[in-house]
């Protein structure tokens, strides 16, 4: 007897049977949505994945912790490293508690001038600097970019602190987010030029330019030597 063959399927959406071609065209169809659909679940769990691991590398790190905001570099040690190279005595001031040094480092200017350069962040959250510039064969800094550095304002005085005269560069209108001065000073010893500024108010920046001018006459010695 011969066995019984099966009854072919009649598929809605075609009201028949499907043929041969079609069934597998249907197979076909159905593996690769199947293949797609895995290619996806294993992309979102590689990403489940990588967010986890970048989780725990956020969690294991010290949060909270403001590198910049909590440098301070020691200006004395600094000076002493770099005065043989700068050829003369670099200025490290004293200052108020609460005061922060940035940066102390010995730069290069135009035309062969060398720039000690110490950055403050003062315990009013302002900011105060220190520019002593000088020629290694004493020759005049350029007038232009002298006037750069206090940002091309006008002197409004002069002034003596610590028993030195100072130019005075007083400009409370300007604002300490756009600028890195509104009150400077700008004095000469020997062949070099010394330049305390900030956006601190005046008595700040007054104290600094005191600060500085103790050292004056060491800078005096070694200029003139």
């Amino acid at each position: 007897m011969a066995a019984d063959s099966k009854t072919p399927v009649v598929v809605a959406e075609l009201g028949r049977p499907e043929t041969p071609a079609e069934t597998a065209a249907r197979k076909a169809e159905n593996s690769r949505l199947y293949r797609q659909r895995k290619t996806v679940n294993n992309l979102v769990l590689s990403l489940i994945v990588t967010l986890g691991v970048v989780l725990v590398i956020f969690l294991l790190s010290p949060q909270g912790a403001d590198t910049w905001k909590n440098r301070s570099v020691d200006v004395a040690q600094s000076a002493a490293e770099n005065a043989a190279t700068a050829g003369q005595t670099l200025v490290a001031p004293e200052t108020p508690t609460g005061w922060l040094a940035k940066s102390a480092e010995l730069r290069g200017g135009p035309g062969g001038i060398s720039v000690w350069y110490v950055g403050y962040t003062t315990n009013a959250d302002a900011y105060a600097a220190i520019k002593q510039i000088f020629a290694p064969d004493g020759a005049p800094i350029d007038e232009t970019w002298l006037g750069e550095q206090l940002e091309n304002q006008t002197a409004t005085g002069v002034e003596t602190i610590g028993g030195i005269e100072w130019t005075v560069y007083d400009h409370p209108e300007r604002s300490a987010d756009n600028s890195n001065m509104k009150f400077g000073l700008q004095a000469e010893v020997g062949r070099t030029t010394l330049l305390v500024y900030g956006t601190d108010d005046p008595g700040a920046v007054r104290g600094l330019a005191a600060e500085v001018a103790a050292q004056a006459g060491s800078i005096a010695s070694t200029v003139n030597e």
